[in-house]
């Protein structure tokens, strides 16, 4: 058995595996029941992470793409990954892929913007790992298709001229990155559809996602030949900060846009994010047979502190125990501070000084490695039962190795006894820590 073991004072501590002698106070079983398969683990693709890394001296840059993306090593093996399509709030400045207003045709099309940051940072990443799947999503259209005209806030001006192009724009896209290498495996049609920010954004409703995937995106990618999905989401509901929305819950997008005959047939996911979290476990009973994505872990104030780690495990756990395919970090690497181009602050999994030329792995670095490390794609989720399983998941590889990893949230250490289909074994969790268990 491989054992290891993270806590405030101890990132990632190897320990040897020994039977818990103390009667356990706890526990934890496996049913025997399965439910889903993990498509992967991954992160976000932005303009100022590939920034900051660019800062550090090259063999220490290099080192930091080993540790994310190679697929063997004591890395993160991270092999499903987010890329934005134009500008996301951690790009450096406004940009669309169509500058030239109107341009209904797209014969101004272009990604050139992309070669200085985000194609190099996606290429290094699959020169690792070629075999390494990718998802796209806008956080806004052109402006110029929008009401206001700008790339944040609004909407999307709903007229068939203005959709057609805007599926265009998709197809576009996905030739370009395709002719670069990159295959876009998703189309995730609009990130947080339910916020309307000071950075790039645009509001949409079930109701017109259903009308663009079934009357104008299906339509685009299949006349183009085009075999990339198309994925609802990424769903931010079911909380909004648009101040007169309440069009929100899991009834407004999911089950009523999968529920529409004419965009169910194009659609293969659901993608959710931040309060979308809410909802994840209703699509998931209702549309088992589609795939599920937590796309944008939350990103904490740029503090990078163990409570906050903490909390992101849970979320870990909620997402992966509600029926996801995989869960995408956001930012991988920051500079020191976090600062977005509009004056978020936010975590990373590692940080950079560019002064010193020195990286820090935060403590997320390691609650991402606790799963990503040894759940292997393809992995099957057991279904658990017992006192301890809300604090536990169990995955069987397709290796028929077993995972199991579990927090300890208290401020006492507990004793757990795990009973598996393939052995019982007991652990001593100290208090407040996170484990994996390989078997």
């Amino acid at each position: 058995m491989k054992w290891y073991v993270t806590t405030e004072a101890n990132k990632w501590i190897e320990k040897n595996y020994a039977p818990d002698q103390t009667a356990a106070d706890t526990g934890v079983q496996d049913t025997g029941l399965y439910d889903q398969t993990i498509d992967g683990f991954g992160g976000c693709f932005n303009e100022l992470g590939f920034e900051a890394l660019s800062q550090l001296p090259p063999q220490k840059k290099e080192a930091i793409l080993d540790d994310l993306f190679l697929p063997e090593g004591d890395g993160l093996r991270l092999n499903f990954c987010r890329t934005p399509i134009g500008a996301s709030d951690y790009a450096l400045n406004w940009y669309s892929y169509s500058p030239c207003k109107d341009d209904f045709k797209m014969e101004h099309f272009t990604i050139e913007r992309d070669r200085e940051y985000l194609l190099p940072y996606i290429q290094s990443a699959r020169k690792r790992n070629p075999r390494m799947e990718m998802f796209a999503s806008p956080w806004s259209p052109p402006e110029w298709m929008k009401f206001p005209a700008v790339y944040n806030y609004g909407k999307l001006i709903w007229t068939p001229e203005n959709l057609n192009a805007y599926a265009l724009y998709f197809v576009k896209y996905i030739e370009a990155y395709a002719k670069e290498g990159v295959p876009i495996r998703q189309i995730h049609v609009q990130n947080e559809p339910v916020s309307t920010q000071k950075f790039p954004s645009c509001i949409w409703t079930g109701d017109e996602f259903a009308e663009f995937i079934g009357k104008y995106l299906g339509p685009a990618l299949r006349e183009h030949g085009l075999d990339t999905e198309i994925w609802l989401g990424t769903i931010n509901g079911p909380e909004t900060d648009h101040p007169r929305a309440y069009w929100s819950r899991h009834n407004d997008y999911a089950s009523l846009v999968l529920h529409d005959k004419m965009a169910a047939p194009y659609i293969s996911g659901v993608s959710y994010q931040w309060a979308g979290k809410y909802a994840v476990d209703k699509t998931h009973r209702d549309f088992p047979e589609y795939k599920l994505l937590q796309s944008e872990n939350e990103c904490g104030d740029s503090t990078n502190t163990w409570a906050y780690a903490r909390y992101i495990n849970e979320l870990f756990l909620h997402y992966l125990s509600h029926g996801v395919n995989g869960y995408v970090y956001w930012n991988m690497v920051l500079r020191e501070g976090g600062e977005s181009s509009w004056g978020w602050k936010q975590n990373s999994m590692i940080t950079i000084d560019p002064e010193k030329g020195e990286a820090v792995y935060q403590y997320e670095y390691y609650i991402m490695k606790h799963y990503a490390r040894f759940i292997q794609k393809g992995a099957r989720r057991k279904e658990l039962r017992g006192h301890w399983s809300t604090n536990s998941v169990l995955f069987e590889n397709p290796d028929q190795s077993h995972v199991l990893v579990c927090a300890n949230p208290f401020r006492r250490e507990m004793h757990l006894k795990l009973d598996t289909g393939v052995g019982t074994y007991t652990f001593r969790l100290e208090p407040d820590s996170i484990h994996t268990m390989v078997f």
